[in-house]
């Protein structure tokens, strides 16, 4: 059985599914002519982190903010997410889905791939006069602290547009067959003519159309291949232009404006934390102490898994970073005992959906920004759920390993543990650092990442052997990278959710929702389906930012407190995420683990069970997400 699920791909367009690249594979990946590029974008990053840095001394320090920083701050982030949009393009990290293309036959498949490779130049050339047009309206409306035109900001998404519609017809050019390309291309003519052809009818059409262009259109994307940022995109794109007559021009103001939140500041920095906690081998230092601690009792290595993920991801942010960092650690001992690898990997993957919801969580911060919801709430919230999540599996890794060999397994001596816990201890204040420092009003939510990577990177060369110039060169660009990736998917999204909003779609679906027999329980129950589907087709922002603005309100109508119905659908959503045959995140841990997905499929049925029973107790206990705000 071939891997499906959202992941680079080989080949610009769809191909084996992989985890997060290394530096060298990463570098050779991209082209030459792109190496300008990848210089801006790291100088942007390191640029963001300084400005927030330097805003949270002059303002906590010196008691004198500096207004023009996040003005900046904010300048430099579109144009790092939109070079790392293109950086991403050229070394195939945006995120896409391959489990239908991977049943083709390999001749129809190239087909496919080349009708990918087009749906994303014929989106980018459709978008790109209205994006020049926006950024030349943009020149009559000056900043208030730098009094400068915001078309230097936002110049940069046609330049970013442009970069990307270049490398995708070089690819296509480059790497698929004439008679592909030329088959392709006549498909996407005709369907355009069709759309053309029946406009009139579509502008007049009720609310089918919205089915049409943003339920098939995007569907049949995700299918072929197309990344989905891309996905959201041609459907928001094509029901724009053929079945209303709002201008195409304002979509490019949603995706700046889905791209441009300061709140989102900290997604770039928070992925650098999990590149440098992976570098200096801070994560290895935690996971040697907890084994060291626990090791010795039955499950013990169970339970450091848990751990070491509970941990890790507060430093993190990431869930691939944290899988990545625990299962070498700990894998060959566990194997050693008599662990199967395939319960190894259930529990690795649940674990990791256990733990996306500790701070510095990205999902919880887009959350927090496309929904209105306090990102300190969330980070506090976040913990208390996360454990009990980490009970519940608990429990069920104890029980499963009641016949597991301990056979000279004995308890680390006292100075063993010391040693361990001595090394491991700065890694250790990182997770408290952060949560200290929000909540004691010295960083917001954004800035106290800048604050966690200058600790690490101080930590990571005093104790832990430090970053070479080449690695941490490297680790900006694959930052960049990701970064772009994951904004340019929440500024589509984000186009794509106010079209259904306009559509009227949200008030149907708040009359529905509210009217339902059971209130709040049975919206709430409804959501959870929602989110469980959803993260099993999607990765966890496109789904948080699609739905978000639909779900809180009819939230909060109905009495159920922001943060509550956060935990809920964010919990959901993992467990779709981990949820085979299509789920993304269960693929991405047996890849990391070397186990094949068929060997894991039966073994991982029980913790979803068992982490589903901790969803029931978050749902119908609020005290668990309230309790501590």
């Amino acid at each position: 059985m071939t891997s499906p699920g959202i992941a680079p791909a080989q080949d610009f367009v769809p191909g084996e599914p992989s985890v997060a690249l290394t530096e060298t594979e990463g570098a050779r990946r991209g082209s030459r002519l792109l190496r300008p590029l990848e210089m801006i974008a790291s100088a942007l990053l390191v640029a963001i982190v300084v400005l927030l840095f330097a805003g949270v001394v002059s303002r906590y320090v010196f008691s004198l903010p500096v207004v023009w920083i996040d003005e900046v701050a904010s300048l430099c982030f579109l144009w790092l997410a939109m070079l790392g949009s293109a950086i991403a393009v050229d070394r195939n990290e945006h995120l896409r889905l391959t489990l239908f293309l991977n049943m083709i036959p390999g001749r129809w498949r190239d087909l496919v791939e080349a009708f990918a490779a087009l749906v994303v130049a014929v989106f980018l050339a459709g978008l790109i006069p209205s994006a020049f047009d926006y950024a030349s309206e943009e020149w009559f409306i000056t900043t208030p602290a730098l009094n400068i035109p915001n078309t230097f900001r936002v110049s940069a998404i046609p330049f970013g547009m442009v970069t990307m519609l270049g490398i995708v017809l070089a690819y296509a050019a480059r790497n698929s067959r004439w008679r592909d390309l030329a088959l392709a291309a006549l498909v996407l003519a005709a369907i355009g003519f069709a759309l053309w052809l029946w406009s009139p009818g579509l502008v007049r059409m009720g609310q089918g159309k919205i089915v049409i262009f943003l339920v098939i259109f995007v569907a049949v994307a995700l299918a072929a291949g197309v990344p989905i940022a891309f996905c959201f995109g041609i459907g928001t794109l094509t029901y724009l232009a053929f079945a209303t007559r709002v201008p195409v021009f304002v979509m490019i103001g949603r995706m700046d404006e889905g791209m441009s939140s300061l709140i989102l500041l900290s997604v770039p920095v928070f992925v650098l934390l999990g590149c440098i906690l992976d570098a200096t081998g801070m994560g290895k230092a935690i996971v040697d102490f907890l084994a060291s601690l626990l090791g010795h009792v039955r499950a013990g290595m169970s339970y450091v898994l848990l751990g070491s993920l509970f941990v890790v991801s507060g430093i993190s942010g990431s869930k691939v970073s944290d899988m990545a960092t625990v299962a070498p650690a700990l894998f060959p001992e566990m194997k050693r005992r008599g662990h199967s690898p395939r319960e190894m990997i259930a529990l690795l993957a649940t674990g990791a959906a256990m733990a996306d919801t500790v701070p510095p969580s990205i999902v919880l911060i887009v959350l927090g920004s496309v929904a209105g919801v306090s990102i300190a709430g969330l980070f506090t919230s976040g913990f208390a759920i996360a454990m009990v999540l980490l009970l519940m599996l608990a429990v069920l890794a104890r029980w499963k390993c009641r016949h597991e060999s301990l056979e000279g397994v004995r308890r680390a001596p006292l100075g063993v543990i010391g040693r361990t816990m001595l090394v491991a201890g700065p890694a250790l204040v990182l997770p408290f650092l952060i949560r200290w420092t929000v909540a004691d009003g010295i960083a917001t939510a954004t800035e106290v990442s800048t604050v966690a990577v200058l600790y690490a990177l101080l930590i990571g060369i005093l104790v832990y052997g430090g970053i070479g110039w080449r690695s941490f060169y490297a680790m900006l660009v694959e930052t960049a990278a990701l970064t772009g990736a994951i904004l340019l998917i929440l500024g589509t999204a984000l186009a794509m959710a106010w079209a259904i909003t306009q559509a009227g779609i949200a008030q149907q679906v708040a009359s529905f929702m509210t009217g339902l027999p059971g209130g709040s329980f049975a919206f709430l129950a409804l959501s959870i389906v929602v989110f469980l589907v959803l993260g099993c087709f999607l990765e966890g922002l496109p789904a948080i930012v699609l739905m978000a603005p639909l779900m809180f309100p009819i939230a909060k109508g109905l009495g159920i407190n922001d943060i509550h119905y956060s935990m809920v659908v964010v919990t959901a959503m993992n467990i779709g995420l981990m949820t085979p045959p299509v789920g993304v995140g269960f693929y991405l841990a047996c890849k990391i683990g070397g186990v094949s997905p068929d060997e894991a499929l039966g073994a991982i049925w029980p913790y979803l069970v068992a982490l589903f029973a901790g969803l029931v107790v978050i749902a119908a206990v609020p005290w668990f997400s309230t309790a501590f705000l």
